[in-house]
């Protein structure tokens, strides 16, 4: 069903894709949005080891709410800073790709942990951190996607 990468030499191993996913902060969500437009969105995630998932945390309605109740098939890109090889101008950058389907988190106890995970991939501030969820977490709606199918690669610029 999924296509297999045209240029495989370039292809990064599944662990790879899952460190990448568990380190960088943002990734851009594409849905099906109005019209049958594609809907790119950055967002902050959360890789879970634990299940597998990535989660992340927003409104409780809007565009991306909508969009997502009518077709719930995603795709989810996140890529790193590169790095350059010494005396190259070109970057070298990892790319995760992510496909599977999403959907919104009920369960209170679970959009805590979501929340709480989230909030410390940026800061370790406890004080911070309890005040947007005694204050925030009624107004927010978690999501989660269940991969389906993961590729990653390594690609030099030049």
């Amino acid at each position: 069903m999924f296509r297999k990468m045209r240029r495989f030499k370039q292809e990064i191993s599944e662990q790879e894709c899952i460190e990448l996913l568990k380190n960088e902060k943002r990734g851009v969500l594409s849905i099906i949005g109005d019209e049958g437009y594609p809907y790119g969105i950055p967002l902050n995630h959360f890789y879970s080891e634990s299940d597998g998932k990535i989660y992340f945390h927003g409104a409780k309605e809007g565009h991306k709410i909508d969009s997502i109740k009518k077709n719930n098939k995603v795709c989810y890109t996140v890529f790193d800073k590169g790095y350059r090889r010494e005396n190259e101008w070109a970057l070298n950058v990892k790319s995760v790709v992510v496909f599977g389907r999403i959907s919104l988190v009920e369960d209170e106890e679970k959009a805590k942990e979501i929340c709480t995970e989230l909030c410390r991939k940026f800061t370790d501030d406890e004080e911070y951190l309890n005040y947007e969820i005694t204050h925030s977490l009624k107004n927010v709606q978690c999501l989660e996607i269940e991969i389906e199918h993961m590729t990653g690669k390594l690609v030099n610029e030049s």
